[in-house]
């Protein structure tokens, strides 16, 4: 069988089955896009450990980032490990595939003035669509979970919100669609208590609401990933910030929240991470404010 026959099987029958749409949909165009090309019409008996390692290095001298070719290595790992337990061949040579060295995203988050510069414009502008921003900042929700949060999920009597559902966007009949479905994973379906600090806000917005979703941009339907991602981007255009992407928000949230002495454990159960290791490897290396407010400390006993 052709290597291009089965992906397209797999995908069919055990992928799109077993995950999200979107999992799938990414899968298909890594397979169409990388795979397909350069192996799809190879025998499947024919994938040796050899050739199977001149294509994933052939990826990296094409420039690819170590990230992406990891994550078009999984697929071919995973594809052939179902084609060897179904018999489709023999045995399977992906396993022997040495991937290259990653590196961990360095974490992007606002300083404070930074933070406190969009605050007070927000504040000032009464820009109720951008308070989303601030929101995330002081809770760290995901854009996607800030977007398909809805009056329903909060709780006012108890200054609780439920996380329950995320958000993307997915190209539908030649235009995004906003498409609402599960969390992330299933730690991330979390309570997150609200700083009373934001409550009289949101009771605000509350009582000025036109829809379900507390963030709704320019429709009822709630605002679309893509064009919170520009609002949020002009803004600090604006603001002459830097750029950052929105997903730095949830990592101001997390470095703040250390910096104020929150513990890993409930930092990780706010964040809705899998473990607090996660959380402390992911944000061990980020407080560059605090780390040097810290060592000035240290050295007035110098003084």
């Amino acid at each position: 069988m052709k290597y291009i026959q089965w992906l397209g099987q797999w995908l069919e029958y055990y992928i799109k089955p077993s995950t999200k749409e979107r999992t799938y949909n990414k899968y298909a165009r890594i397979a169409h896009n990388h795979i397909s090309p350069m192996l799809g019409d190879r025998d499947m008996a024919e994938l040796t450990a050899l050739e199977l390692q001149k294509f994933s290095v052939d990826l990296i001298n094409k420039g690819m980032a170590p990230n992406t070719v990891n994550g078009i290595i999984s697929i071919i790992k995973c594809s052939l490990r179902r084609a060897e337990s179904l018999g489709i061949v023999d045995k399977q040579h992906a396993d022997s595939i040495a991937r290259p060295k990653t590196k961990e995203k360095d974490i992007e988050s606002l300083s404070r003035d930074e933070q406190r510069k969009i605050e007070q414009y927000i504040s000032d502008n009464k820009e109720d669509n951008r308070f989303g921003i601030i929101l995330s900042m002081y809770t760290g929700l995901r854009v996607g979970e800030l977007l398909a949060l809805k009056w329903s999920d909060v709780d006012f009597g108890k200054g609780i919100m439920t996380v329950n559902k995320s958000c993307h966007d997915s190209w539908k009949d030649g235009e995004y669609v906003k498409v609402v479905d599960t969390p992330k994973t299933d730690s991330s379906i979390r309570k997150i208590p609200i700083p009373k600090q934001l409550i009289s806000k949101l009771k605000e917005l509350k009582r000025k609401a036109k829809g379900e979703y507390v963030i709704i941009g320019k429709t009822q339907y709630g605002a679309q990933v893509r064009s919170y991602q520009r609002s949020f981007e002009n803004l600090l255009n604006l603001l002459d910030i830097p750029y950052k992407g929105i997903h730095s928000l949830r990592h101001t949230f997390a470095t703040r929240a250390l910096e104020v002495g929150m513990d890993v454990k409930t930092l990780s159960e706010i964040l809705g991470h899998k473990s607090p290791t996660i959380t402390l490897k992911r944000y061990a290396h980020s407080m560059t404010e605090h780390k040097a407010e810290m060592m000035n400390r240290v050295g007035k006993i110098l003084l």
